[in-house]
């Protein structure tokens, strides 16, 4: 049974820092992309960050330079070190696991596995 569950998620002042951690069982290959998405209600899901299984990353512009996506295979864990936070990361995280063959790393269609979210809150 395939599990993806988020963790690390809460509330901090515009500047501060969080790290976010995701922990993925059962999938039914041993090397996968994944992916930290984040939403705000009435607006589509877009990708935070993304990382194959090489170690290999890639950043939405918004947050390239604050946040760092990382990966430990080992250990089937994810995180996303998020600093200078800003009240416009304010969302929902959702870690996003097994990018299927030819989809875009930051495409919610593109993965097949989900955990159920963990807020973030940033107040300015």
């Amino acid at each position: 049974q395939v599990s993806v569950v988020e963790s690390g998620g809460g509330s901090v002042q515009a500047g501060e820092s969080l790290r976010l951690s995701c922990s993925a069982s059962g999938l039914p290959q041993s090397s996968y992309s994944m992916a930290w998405f984040r939403q705000v209600p009435g607006k589509e899901r877009e990708g935070v960050a993304g990382i194959r299984f090489d170690g290999s990353t890639r950043y939405a512009g918004s947050v390239k330079g604050r946040f760092t996506i990382s990966r430990d295979n080992s250990k089937n864990t994810l995180a996303l070190q998020m600093n200078s936070l800003k009240p416009e990361d304010t969302a929902m995280y959702y870690c996003a696991a097994l990018l299927m063959s030819g989809g875009d790393w930051n495409s919610r269609y593109s993965y097949k596995y989900w955990g159920q979210g963990t807020q973030v809150t940033v107040s300015s």
